[in-house]
């Protein structure tokens, strides 16, 4: 097969947000561009629940991030078929996390451990009831999937990951929680720079496995502290990395400042992705601090259970039974365009026919999908444009001066 980019991996910087760390850029891969800043749909088992690879392109989606815990029992099937990109029939800019993230959620017990809510009353599960135990190796976990022990090493997460092939890997880390203490985060943060250095030995072995080159993502962990986020930046700027997982458990009152720690003192012609994150602030603040990529969940999960973003704040589907309006005037997502009212959308919701509400739930993700990718367009070019702080002030006084049902 013939690769885009002479088969390389590399960014290049377009504009800078003046007096903010903040860019528009594009990031160049085997699989195509990404033009940034830029939202990467979740494809968690390599496609996005209720969605079609053409649905996707539909609505301009540029690249989509896999799991590599997921996907680790099936990478040598995928590896057969090409690599994640052509296996999935994506034929685009693919990424993997590193699985870091699900088995260490097993071990704290604290779900959803990447959380924006306070750190008040959380508590770590006591050891002897974690289903994941971290050692120096990595970590042995019982996966609830399947009933089995399995254990996930860094040598281990590179080598499923370029079994996978996507064009960016992340590293194997330590993502620690809300209620982990600084001593135990210093712990921790020593152990995932050695786990760094292996993952980038590993990694260089099998980057190239598939006939296209596979990058690799340091992971940047280091808590809420600004010490240990500067400190761990420093080394991994000397480390050989295609760029940065900006991780770990953010805060939504100190997210700006965490970035700002880490992406001062990382190389600035390497790109950065933020890790989990997708409400309009936080890819406002990401953006503007120096984030170039984002993923989460949040836009189809939020979608099944009802609620759907607007120009105006999130509104609850369920206060719209027999409503003839629309979702949002003038949004150019294909379900908006097709003229669908909240009256239809809220029956399709609540219908008992499974075909119903599978479509409610293909019309509702194609819309908050498009609706945090076309936020994503419309930062990149207020700032090449120069007109960026202009563009946040707005659009958030517009979002979250409005209904802003889902607060």
């Amino acid at each position: 097969m013939e690769y885009k980019n002479d088969n390389k991996f590399y960014f290049e910087i377009e504009k800078r947000i003046p007096g903010h760390l903040g860019r528009a850029g594009i990031i160049h891969t085997p699989h195509g561009d990404i033009k940034t800043p830029a939202f990467m749909c979740v494809g968690t088992h390599g496609e996005v629940r209720f969605v079609s690879m053409e649905e996707l392109k539909s609505i301009n989606a540029q690249a989509m991030l896999s799991n590599g815990y997921h996907l680790r029992n099936i990478s040598p099937e995928i590896a057969e078929n090409g690599g994640l990109s052509a296996w999935s029939k994506w034929n685009g800019p693919t990424l993997t996390d590193s699985g870091g993230f699900q088995v260490m959620s097993l071990g704290s017990g604290c779900g959803k451990v990447v959380s924006m809510k306070r750190e008040d009353n959380m508590k770590n599960t006591e050891e002897e009831k974690r289903l994941a135990h971290v050692t120096e190796d990595g970590v042995h976990f019982h996966d609830p999937f399947t009933g089995q022990e399995d254990f996930i090493g860094p040598e281990e997460s590179m080598q499923i990951q370029c079994r996978i092939g996507a064009d960016i890997h992340m590293a194997y880390d330590e993502l620690t929680s809300l209620a982990d203490i600084y001593e135990y985060n210093v712990e921790s943060l020593a152990r995932t720079e050695r786990w760094a250095k292996r993952s980038l030995d590993e990694h260089k072995k099998h980057c190239d496995d598939l006939g296209y080159h596979q990058s690799l993502y340091g992971v940047i962990q280091g808590g809420r502290w600004e010490d240990l986020r500067r400190s761990t930046c420093k080394k991994y700027a000397q480390m050989d990395f295609d760029g940065y997982g900006l991780g770990g458990a953010f805060l939504k009152e100190t997210l700006g400042d965490i970035l700002t720690w880490c992406n001062e003192e990382l190389p600035e012609n390497k790109p950065r992705h933020l890790l989990g994150l997708s409400h309009p602030d936080d890819i406002l603040i990401g953006t503007e601090n120096g984030a170039d990529t984002f993923d989460c969940v949040a836009p189809t999960r939020e979608a099944r259970h009802g609620r759907l973003y607007t120009m105006h704040g999130p509104i609850n589907l369920s206060k719209y039974r027999d409503s003839d309006l629309l979702i949002d005037e003038g949004c150019d997502c294909p379900t908006c365009q097709s003229k669908i009212t909240l009256g239809e959308l809220r029956r399709l919701w609540k219908s008992q026919d499974r075909n119903e509400s599978a479509k409610y739930f293909e019309l509702a993700s194609m819309h908050n999908l498009r609706f945090i990718i076309r936020l994503t367009e419309q930062a990149r070019q207020a700032i090449l444009d120069g007109t960026f702080k202009e563009f946040k002030e707005s659009f958030l006084k517009s979002y979250y001066g409005g209904c802003n049902e889902m607060n």
